[in-house]
Order: structure tokens, then sequence, then C-alpha cells
């Protein structure tokens, strides 16, 4: 790593068009009460956050996922991170299908997970945190 990568960061955490990080919200009162109280989950990548969540024994139907660039969290859609049995989607996986759905939709919060065969989050950490409330 070089001293740009050691003071700032990883490249890809530089780039405007990718999520910063990426950002799980789960209700601890599992919807019983008046308004939810979120716990957050975080991740710089989406895969290693899944794979935090699911380690954690969390189900994606309990989770709402985020990513966060350009200066605000844009929900994604579970449809895309899930199997059609309801489990976590992991790589390679759901690397493939936030490509095709970015091929398809060129929705830019699913960009770069294996762009032409190389992930743009290869230089990042897939280490999970959390909870943070």
């Amino acid at each position: 790593m070089g001293i740009v990568e050691t003071v700032m960061g990883p490249r890809s955490k530089r780039d405007k068009g990718l999520p910063y990080t990426y950002e799980a919200w789960v209700d601890i009162l599992d919807g019983q009460g008046r308004e939810p109280v979120f716990d957050h989950y975080f991740s710089s990548t989406v895969c290693g956050l899944i794979e935090y969540l699911d380690d954690m024994g969390l189900q994606p139907g309990d989770v709402r996922l985020y990513g966060v660039y350009r200066g605000r969290k844009t929900r994604l859609a579970m449809e895309l991170l899930t199997a059609a049995d309801g489990s976590w989607l992991k790589r390679p996986e759901l690397c493939h299908t936030l490509e095709e759905h970015y091929e398809q939709s060129h929705d830019e919060c699913y960009r770069g997970h294996v762009e032409r065969g190389i992930c743009s989050f290869d230089d990042r950490d897939r280490e999970g945190s959390g909870p943070v409330w």
C-alpha cells in the first residue's frame, strides 16, 4: 500500500460513484414498538456486510440495507441481495447479480461489483462491525 492509500484509505473509497460504506438497520423491537428502534451494522463492502449479518444470525426479512455515497443513504433492493429461498446471496453469486442488475438498470448504487470481471471493491476490507445504536 502506498502513502496515499495509507493516509486516505483505499482508492475505491475516493471514487464518488461507488458507495463509501454499506449500512444495515435492524429493528431491535421486531416491529413491536410504536416506532422502530434500530441497531446499525457497517462494512466497506456489501458482500462483507451480508457475510457479517449472516454470521450474526440476522435474516434478510429483518434488515434494511443501504449504500452510503454522494452524501446520502440509498436503500438497496432486497430482492437483489437474496436467493429464491429468502436466504442471503453470497459471493460470487451476489457479485454477479449486482453486476447484471447494473448493466440493465445503470442504477449507480449497484456499480462496480464485478464490472467486466474486476471487483471495484477489491482494495477494501470486508470486515463487518456492529451493532451500533
